[in-house]
C-alpha cells in the first residue's frame, strides 16, 4: 500500500512520518482524532491541510498498527 500524502524525510522531523513533508506529523493528527477533535478544528488548526491528509493519517496508522504484533492483557 502506497500513501501518496505521507512522507518520511530523515531531514524532516528526523524521518517521522509527515503530512505531505509538512512537518505535522501523522501522529499528531491521529491523536487530534482519538481526543475528539473534527475534521473542521483539525484544519482550524492547520489550515494548510487538507480533509483528506486526514483521512491519509488514520489509514497510514491503521496499516502501521495493522503490520505489528502488540503486546495485549489477558482480558478478566
Amino acid at each position: 500500500m502506497t500513501f501518496e500524502r505521507i512522507a518520511t524525510d530523515p531531514e524532516v522531523l528526523g524521518g517521522v512520518p509527515c503530512i505531505r513533508g509538512l512537518r505535522v506529523p501523522v501522529a499528531t493528527v491521529v491523536g487530534m482524532v482519538a481526543d475528539g477533535m473534527s475534521v473542521d478544528e483539525i484544519l482550524a488548526d492547520f489550515p494548510y491541510l487538507e480533509p483528506d491528509d486526514i483521512v491519509a493519517a488514520l489509514r497510514y496508522a491503521a496499516e502501521a498498527v495493522r503490520e505489528r504484533e502488540l503486546p495485549l492483557r489477558p482480558v478478566g
